[in-house]
Formats: C-alpha cells, sequence, structure tokens
C-alpha cells in the first residue's frame, strides 16, 4: 500500500460496556484504541453490496494498513464524523478495508 494513499487520521474506537446505575441497562462508552493513516473514500452502497453480498447501506471504504484486534462492532472517528464499521476484510498486501455507515 503506498503511503501517499493514507492522508486522512482515523481513531479507532472500542465498545466499553458500563452497568447502569441502579442495576438499569448497560451504558456504551467509546475508547480510543489506535489512531492510524487511512484513506476514507465514499461509496456508493450497491458496489460494496455487489462486491461481497453484505448490507447495502455502506456509505465509505476506509482503508489501513492491516492491524490485529480489528472488529466489526468498532467504530471509526473521522474530522468530527463517526463511521460504524459494519465489515473488516483484511487484503494481500499488507492492507485491509474497513466498510462503514456513516451515524446520523
Amino acid at each position: 500500500m503506498r503511503a501517499g494513499l493514507l492522508r486522512h487520521r482515523i481513531t479507532l474506537q472500542a465498545p466499553m460496556h458500563q452497568p447502569g446505575e441502579w442495576g438499569g441497562a448497560d451504558a456504551t462508552e467509546w475508547q480510543d484504541v489506535a489512531t492510524v493513516w487511512a484513506a476514507v473514500e465514499p461509496i456508493a452502497g450497491r458496489e460494496f453490496f455487489a462486491a461481497a453480498q453484505a448490507q447495502s447501506e455502506v456509505t465509505h471504504r476506509v482503508r489501513i494498513r492491516c492491524r490485529s484486534g480489528v472488529r466489526a462492532d468498532m467504530r471509526v472517528s473521522f474530522g468530527g464524523r463517526v463511521l460504524t464499521i459494519d465489515a473488516v476484510l483484511p487484503l494481500d498486501g499488507g492492507e485491509m478495508h474497513l466498510m462503514c455507515k456513516e451515524m446520523n
């Protein structure tokens, strides 16, 4: 993967479940796991559906260097925006694609 393509700084975040007050429902807080360089590309949902046979609501592909521990229950924080990860696709050449949906 060419380093010049990775021009966006993103933060990968993992959910941390905290017990609710007085035995109520769990509250989810997000903890920063890593800040990495990435290529954030908006895509059409149909493109992902055709390629991966999965949900068609995907709005962004985030390309990063391969790293262990990246899961589909994580999210990406990017320039004041939050993208939920729908799928993690490791590829040859030390690259992985995170298929994401923007939270409104």
